[in-house]
């Protein structure tokens, strides 16, 4: 893989398409003990600033967690695609109705009462690091192009890497 790091608006841009395409990330909070808490979530957002956007259960482990540090993990995995993406940064979790409402979809009624549910609420992640790695042409041909290379002895190009950049002053 070449190694392509992005910065301020090419780096959200990356982070948005990539995070758009995945959807689901595994929340990893905790971060200072021994296990640490893991958790699938639903990216409900990407703001235009590259802010996360979940919706959770205000009672739940990973809430408590966040309200401990507020620093976690997001990992994102497309193994078909072979697209992956690791977020390091900072959560705060709403309440606020607002943000509750353009959030919430009638999928979420699975999980909560409606917008009302009083146990519903949102985490907003700040990225403070983040790190990408894309084939940008799919599993079966990234797959080729490993055998090819290990045929031929010659190198092959699978795709780009490298460290997202979003506030940066390059």
């Amino acid at each position: 893989m070449s190694q392509e790091n992005l910065y301020n608006d090419k780096a959200r841009k990356k982070l948005k398409e990539m995070v758009d395409n995945i959807d689901f990330a595994m929340m990893e909070t905790g971060l200072g003990k021994r296990p640490t808490h893991i958790i699938p979530m639903s990216t409900k957002k990407i703001d235009d600033d590259g802010q996360l956007w979940f919706l959770s259960n205000d009672s739940s482990e990973h809430n408590a967690n966040i309200r401990g540090d507020g620093y976690l993990q997001l990992i994102y995995s497309d193994p078909n695609e072979m697209e992956f993406l690791t977020i390091y940064g900072t959560a705060e979790i709403s309440k606020e109705k607002k943000v509750l409402e353009e959030l919430y979809g009638k999928a979420d009624d699975t999980w909560f009462d409606g917008v009302d549910d009083p146990n519903l609420s949102a985490i907003r992640v700040q990225p403070k690091e983040a790190h990408y790695w894309d084939t940008q042409s799919g599993k079966f041909i990234t797959l080729f192009k490993i055998g090819l290379g290990a045929i031929s002895g010659k190198k092959q190009d699978i795709g780009k890497e490298g460290d997202l950049h979003l506030n940066s002053e390059v």
